[in-house]
């Protein structure tokens, strides 16, 4: 596909969505984050030295790995809901030209708008804002919402809804490439990389590196929680912790061993996320934070894609 052609999907992508979009601008202070595990491996190669050799951020349909559901492929679940929402203007470009996928941090949450899917990220400049589109919920839930940065009203309905922490976000979609020494005002770590090979990769990405104040869970406090992804999840965590704690650091061991299901390992994740996030008492507003007995334990958005 020629420049041209690839410009003019992306153009068709974003005003499809402004069309259906509502409600007032958004805050220009407002950030995107894109949210992934900074120590997984991609195509065999620690993830931010083949961020580096790229110099971008790719989609699933690129790389072939997710955080969620590997589901990006022409037919896949991934593909057709961006069929869905951009009213097709991505089924016949290439991979490279798809959209990448973060949230809109409307929280302003130190760890960022979608720690689900991984204790890093990387936050956006101003300037991709307009080259961003927005749904609520997820785009695995075959939402009827949109937003742009000129017709932003998701943040009133997310505000009112009733979602787990770690469900509590407004997706995005940033149009074109991310290149993080253009694109990136900072790639935001877990200080348990502090002094890793994760900070050494990072530091030459060619954006300023960042630290939020960390995700730590007590195994302790993880065997009070069965009912959030299941007992066998619990179980796993407390084997794999180290000295009875698990950070992301820890978990990004397990998973890289190969002795470990990584749908597995995902839920452990979660857990970490959710009941060791930096502040949590202070994030965990009751309506954002629903009781575990009315939670499933496996929710649709574990299929999507980031």
């Amino acid at each position: 596909m020629s420049f041209t052609a690839a410009r003019s999907s992306q153009e068709r992508a974003l005003g499809h969505v402004a069309e259906l979009a509502s409600g007032p601008p958004l805050d220009p202070t407002l950030r995107v984050t894109l949210n992934f595990h900074p120590d997984r491996l991609l195509r065999g190669k620690p993830i931010l030295e083949a961020m580096a050799e790229d110099e971008a951020y790719r989609s699933q349909f690129v790389t072939g790995t997710s955080n969620g559901g590997l589901t990006a492929y022409r037919g896949g679940d991934r593909w057709r809901w961006e069929s869905r929402i951009f009213n097709g203007a991505y089924d016949e470009a290439p991979a490279h030209e798809r959209p990448v996928y973060g949230a809109l941090n409307f929280r302003r949450k130190h760890v960022g708008g979608a720690p689900r899917f991984g204790s890093a990220h990387f936050r956006l400049t101003a300037g991709t804002l307009t080259r961003t589109t927005f749904c609520y919920p997820d785009s695995c839930l075959e939402p009827s919402d949109f937003g742009v940065a000129a017709r932003m009203g998701l943040i009133e309905l997310a505000l009112a809804d009733r979602q787990d922490a770690l469900d509590d976000c407004i997706e995005a979609q940033v149009h074109g490439p991310v290149r993080p020494g253009r694109d990136a005002e900072a790639l935001v770590l877990d200080p348990c990389y502090r002094g890793t090979a994760v900070e050494a990769a990072a530091l030459t990405l060619g954006c300023p590196v960042e630290w939020h104040p960390g995700f730590r869970l007590e195994v302790e406090e993880l065997l009070r929680h069965p009912g959030y992804r299941g007992q066998e999840y619990v179980d796993l965590g407390a084997q794999i912790a180290v000295d009875d704690v698990l950070t992301p650091r820890i978990v990004g061991d397990a998973a890289r061993t190969g002795h470990h299901d990584l749908q597995a390992i995902k839920k452990v994740w979660h857990c970490l996320a959710r009941f060791g996030a930096p502040g949590k008492v202070a994030d965990d507003s009751a309506a954002q934070a629903p009781t575990e007995a009315v939670l499933a334990p496996d929710t649709a958005a574990d299929t999507a894609d980031r």
